[in-house]
């Protein structure tokens, strides 16, 4: 097998994957079985006996109940007029609270674009295009709770709030009390430096006769339009849609438009977690580890446009009168950033930087960014980091590579005598081929050799492909000069027109040996394809295929000049070192 032949037909197959992977279909999970709801507390029903009240979220054994939206559509508040909301500012983002929902979350150390005043990215919002909310509330069949969208009242003074200087958090209370004597106080606590909300009820039972209800909690949101599309985007390619975890069944996902055809999600769970992801962000509830929750799904069609929704319900509390107790939950609202998540020491939590589907892929990527990380600890900046990258991972291939470019010195050195054959035997490829192969084995030379450094270049390339889409610790980085965002292309496509000129230099020291006029040409064009298509990729990849590509050029260069040189002091007899 021709050493350039095999290359081609790689090559072409890992255009043939990226555009497959692209419009690929995901596989889709079987369904979970319903389970029985177990109750966390003694004597605590089923909370599938649950009376659902208007616009609170069903229990799973009532899946049509009342969309649990604000309002008739995303955008209409649900929360009276009287009860204004509550804004809180910290070092990281600004959020509105409206007692049981958190209906707009800015991330303001993220700008939506690169230009200097650029506004932050805004996670969650209460509109008709962007809508994406945090919810939870109670239900209860002993006398009334509050839901998310009704109930819970401011209990501080100011509605503008900001983390002070100095200050480690800010806490922001809210609190209903029921007719029956029942009090829930809603804590919501954010700290500095930090993109997780943590959501505290204390329930106290100040009545005479016993109260018993299920905490839920929820994230709805429609669809985000996409910034870039294209067969090449990476926003577009990143998953978007629900994410779940819990310790039997690991880690689950479900895009947007697989939730009705994939059937209803009815997962009894201990601990766990619940999430929506976009690209580079995502919201999650946390629960405690040893809560006992409900995990669902649900389409609603409200207002028109459709809306998606996942929800854990639980754990319960059975209270008699005088008692008390509390249910914690932790929300994160913010980047993907792998360090942070990593800090939150939650089973499958990492599991949301989606780097792919594919489980070596994803293996390979979170090594890639390990390395990556700790690159650009040393630089400072990602773009430096991924030409070390390259350069390192070349000194890992580098007997890989030696082996391929020694092969091919040696295959250019008997061009003449591949030539000779040609002649010799015409149109007869038969004998062409066997002869060629007589010569190969008579001189020691492997004519795959050459291939063996391609494949495992693939495999990075694409791995490198979904780390740089997905890591958001890379959106908007720079590198130097004109590259001003290592995962938006190049604008001004230096980069790809820097790789066609590098694959242009590689073929000429690469032989044509045993290559037909038609495949040569084919070869010829292979630059300017590899061009068109890396001018739609991240700049960052580009960049990693520049270095690469340069480096192998350099390799390639010493190698085939010194193996002249020492075939031409042993007086031209194929010297082997």
């Amino acid at each position: 097998m021709n050493q350039t032949r095999a290359f081609l037909i790689l090559a072409w197959l890992m255009v043939a994957t990226l555009l497959w992977m692209e419009w690929g279909k995901e596989k889709s999970a079987p369904p979970a079985a319903p389970p029985t709801v177990v109750a966390p507390a003694n004597s605590v029903p089923s909370a599938a006996g649950l009376a659902t009240p208007p616009g609170v979220p069903g229990a799973p054994a009532a899946p049509s109940a009342a969309p649990p939206v604000p309002g008739a559509t995303p955008g209409a508040s649900a929360v009276p007029a009287s009860d204004a909301p509550v804004v809180v500012s910290t070092d990281v983002f600004r959020v509105i609270l409206h007692g049981g929902e958190i209906s707009e979350a800015d991330l303001l150390r993220y700008p939506v674009g690169t230009e200097p005043n650029s506004p932050p990215m805004r996670l969650l919002a209460n509109d008709s295009t962007l809508y994406f909310v945090a919810q939870s509330g109670w239900v209860s069949q002993s006398g009334g709770a509050p839901t998310h969208a009704s109930g819970f009242r401011y209990a501080g003074d100011s509605r503008e709030l900001k983390l002070a200087d100095g200050a480690k958090d800010i806490a922001v209370p809210f609190v209903w009390t029921g007719a029956n004597g029942v009090t829930i106080t809603r804590t919501y606590t954010f700290r500095r430096g930090d993109y997780v909300i943590k959501v505290r009820d204390d329930v106290a039972n100040a009545g005479a006769a016993p109260w018993q209800g299920y905490i839920y909690r929820q994230l709805s949101r429609v669809p985000r339009e996409l910034a870039r599309k294209g067969p090449f985007s990476p926003e577009q390619y990143s998953f978007q849609g629900a994410a779940w975890y819990s310790p039997t069944d690991k880690y689950e996902k479900r895009k947007f438009d697989k939730f009705s055809a994939d059937g209803n999600l009815n997962k009894q769970v201990t601990g766990g977690w619940i999430a929506m992801l976009q690209h580079h962000f995502f919201a999650a509830w946390i629960p405690g580890e040893k809560d006992s929750g409900q995990f669902s799904l649900e389409q609603l069609n409200a207002g028109g446009a459709p809306q998606y929704l996942i929800r854990d319900l639980g754990p319960g509390v059975n209270l008699a009168p005088g008692q008390n107790a509390s249910t914690e939950a932790r929300l994160w609202v913010g980047p993907k950033l792998v360090k942070a998540i990593e800090a939150q020491k939650v089973q499958g939590l990492d599991r949301a930087v989606d780097f792919s589907s594919y489980s070596i892929f994803a293996t390979l990527a979170n090594g890639l960014f390990w390395l990556l990380d700790k690159l650009h600890g040393l630089f400072g900046n990602w773009g430096w980091a991924i030409i070390g990258l390259v350069v390192l991972l070349k000194l890992a291939l580098y007997p890989l590579s030696a082996a391929q470019y020694k092969s091919q010195a040696k295959m250019r050195k008997f061009q003449p005598r591949v030539a000779q054959l040609k002649e010799r035997y015409g149109d007869d490829k038969q004998k062409f081929q066997m002869a060629l192969m007589e010569l190969y084995k008579k001189e020691k030379i492997n004519p795959v050799g050459g291939c063996l450094p391609v494949l495992p270049s693939i495999i990075i390339f694409m791995t490198l492909y979904w780390m740089l889409a997905e890591s958001v610790e890379l959106r908007h980085a720079p590198w130097t000069l004109w590259i001003h965002d290592l995962t938006s292309r190049d604008p001004f496509f230096v980069l790809p027109l820097c790789n066609i000129a590098i694959m242009w230099a590689t073929q000429k020291l690469t032989p044509m040996t045993g290559m037909d006029p038609t495949q040569q040409k084919m070869m010829q064009f292979m630059p300017l394809v590899f061009g068109v298509i890396l001018a739609f990729l991240p700049a960052g990849l580009v960049l990693y295929q520049v270095a690469n590509g340069g480096l192998g050029l350099l390799q390639q260069w010493i190698t085939t000049k010194r193996y002249a040189e020492d075939n031409a002091a042993g007086g031209g007899g194929g010297k082997d070192k």
